[in-house]
């Protein structure tokens, strides 16, 4: 694995840290120790590996999406994550964290969701270990993406519906938190993004960093250069970082990541780098959606793996040193990128990257792109049908 940027202290610049009670500190400490070490440890990386291979079906295809690039004016490539185990990126990382969970004796895993994707790799990585599983998972989210909901449970996960707040990815996050705290001897928290206390932002980009990986060798194999531009949908931001991650020593290469801009950017939106200011939440201090008294504000976004009022601290770190662009799309927009690669490729991306397919159709590109295609759009298929007229 390469060096990531980030300081033995857990801080990307001026963000990242460990912001927890004292009650987590040794399992955040007994976690950090436990990656260290397994990072290094040839025997952890032959499973990992085989995992990705056997499990996982890596490494996806980086498929250029010919009609699309047609529409868009761009050579442009799709890293499709949504041929993935469970159809998006999210099972790279929780394999991952399961793998290391068992090497450190953990006998119970836990997980918030958002769009449920991360949440139905968590429980089949938990089926795979055999090991108990509970995901939390708001209200909102669990009625608009009730496929994965039924997904989980015959998975074998308990999935607990969260009320309070915005009854969103926020609210699974506080919950699952609360559980990790009472039960921190025996249970692992997967988190599903690069959000959270170190060393879980690291952890989980490290885990995903496969996808650029991947990417980089395959678009110079197939292309015959390096792609002008690097283009993923941002919410708490893993897809992302794990495809970035392959090209931060390619200065010639942008990267662009998408956020949701919701119904506008002077309306509910997700867009925390765009319109957000440093804050701390969730145990880090991030780029964050704020009221005027500082409190954290309502994130909104159509697809619910993006209405998170935060971001991965690297991501703000990447936007405060112009390493990478943050741009917008609005729910209108995204629904149009989603509708443009399904009439014009045939397949159904996630609404979350619907997101990075509009930037490409509303901005004039030139050059070769690589699009990380993070998930597919089975999903989204109720909420897109309450669209039609």
């Amino acid at each position: 694995m390469k060096t990531d940027p980030v300081s033995s202290a857990g801080w990307f610049g001026d963000f990242g840290g460990r912001y927890v009670p004292e009650a987590l500190i040794g399992a955040l400490e007994e976690l950090d120790d436990a990656w260290n070490a397994a990072r290094s440890d040839e025997a952890f990386l032959h499973d990992l590996g085989a995992l990705h291979r056997d499990v996982v079906g890596r490494p996806t295809p980086l498929y250029e999406a010919e009609r699309f690039s047609q529409r868009v004016g761009a050579r442009v490539f799709l890293k499709r994550e949504d041929l993935a185990h469970t159809g998006a990126h999210k099972i790279n990382n929780t394999l991952g964290q399961v793998l290391l969970a068992r090497r450190m004796g953990k006998s119970r895993v836990i997980a918030e969701t958002g769009a449920g994707q991360h949440g139905v790799a968590t429980a089949t990585a938990a089926a795979f270990f055999g090991l108990p599983c509970v995901v939390y998972m708001g209200a909102t989210d669990m009625r608009r993406q009730h496929l994965n909901v039924v997904r989980m449970q015959m998975l074998g996960a308990e999935v607990v519906g969260v009320e309070s707040g915005s009854a969103t990815l926020k609210d699974a996050i506080n919950e699952a938190l609360r559980d990790w705290v009472t039960n921190v001897e025996t249970t692992h928290y997967v988190i599903g993004s690069v959000v959270g206390p170190h060393p879980y932002p690291e952890l989980v980009a490290s885990l995903q960093s496969v996808i650029g990986d991947e990417a980089r060798a395959q678009v110079v194999e197939v292309a015959g250069e390096l792609p002008t531009e690097v283009v993923a949908c941002v919410g708490g931001g893993s897809n992302a970082i794990g495809l970035f991650r392959g090209f931060y020593d390619d200065a010639g290469v942008r990267l662009v990541g998408v956020e949701a801009a919701g119904e506008g950017l002077d309306r509910r939106n997700g867009a925390s780098i765009t319109r957000g200011r440093p804050g701390v939440l969730h145990g880090a201090r991030s780029l964050l959606l704020q009221d005027d008294q500082g409190l954290i504000a309502h994130a909104h976004s159509i697809s619910a793996g993006l209405d998170y009022p935060g971001v991965g601290p690297e991501h703000s770190w990447l936007a405060s040193t112009g390493r990478a662009t943050y741009v917008t799309a609005t729910d209108d927009e995204a629904v149009a990128g989603f509708k443009a690669l399904a009439e014009t490729e045939g397949i159904l991306p996630a609404l979350e990257t619907s997101h990075a397919l509009a930037h490409l159709l509303s901005n004039a590109s030139s050059g070769t792109v690589v699009l990380g295609l993070s998930g597919r759009g089975d999903k989204d298929v109720e909420t897109l049908a309450e669209l039609a007229p």
